[in-house]
């Protein structure tokens, strides 16, 4: 599917990955929905992106209101492509220091975001492309984030890595189900990239980070994750795949 002149959706789209991806769509001639939190950067970003940028503000774990940020965007013309890059992890142990089994919430928050967001992101994204005229063979593309630690979890991430393992799971069901109504679903799990969350890491945590990367030896660059992405949109043979963008890293146990 070509970029040029379509209208898509970028959750996450306020910072980071979305944001570069946003970028990269709409540097490629399309329209771009940034979806993000009420209190994120998002209308601004929106207003420095230009006339091909529009923010609407939506927590993804909220049905209702990703189901209205679709019939939003599609206001701006028909849905062909979304990046979903919404999402976040928490730190958590099985046990605390005394031995007691943990409090469940941050396992419940982070599952909710990461993966009860990725499905209304997945299904209100198909509502909307469904009845799309095909253009280039599809009537849709859908790129989903995981992450490494989906294969590699490491100690701390039980939540992060069950919530990304989830989310791979997902991806060729979902290829398999949308291939009816002709809508691709593929999925990214990153390395270690410089999103705000590494950026404002402590600088021998990054540098520690860089260095496990085989290489190239540095943190991956959000444009990287974009250049993917629009592949994925564009590339009508990718179907139903989660591809590993991480300088072949491979997480050890801390």
């Amino acid at each position: 599917m070509r970029i040029d002149t379509i209208n898509a959706v970028v959750t996450g789209g306020a910072s980071g990955l979305g944001l570069a991806t946003a970028t990269r769509l709409i540097e490629g001639g399309a329209t771009v929905t940034l979806i993000d939190l009420p209190n994120s950067d998002g209308a601004e970003q929106a207003s420095r992106l230009g006339a091909a940028a529009t923010f609407v503000a939506a927590d993804v774990t909220d049905g209702a209101a990703v189901e209205a940020a679709f019939a939003d965007a599609q206001t701006r013309g028909p849905v062909r492509a979304v990046v979903h890059c919404a999402g976040r992890g928490k730190p958590m142990r099985i046990l605390d220091k005394a031995g007691k089994a943990t409090d469940l919430d941050p396992f419940e928050s982070v599952i909710g975001l990461n993966v009860i967001g990725t499905f209304n992101v997945l299904r209100f994204a198909a509502q909307a492309m469904a009845s799309n005229e095909e253009l280039d063979g599809d009537r849709g593309a859908v790129v989903l984030t995981a992450s490494v630690a989906a294969y590699e979890g490491q100690i701390g991430q039980i939540n992060y890595a069950a919530s990304k393992a989830a989310v791979v799971g997902m991806t060729l069901p979902a290829a398999r189900d949308l291939a009816t109504v002709g809508i691709r679903v593929n999925t990214i799990a990153p390395g270690v990239f410089a999103t705000p969350l590494l950026l404002n890491a402590r600088d021998d945590i990054r540098e520690a980070l860089a260095a496990a990367v085989p290489h190239p030896k540095r943190l991956g660059d959000p444009t990287e994750f974009a250049a993917l992405a629009e592949h994925m949109i564009s590339n009508g043979m990718i179907n139903g795949e989660t591809v590993r963008l991480d300088g072949a890293i491979r997480m050890g146990p801390r």
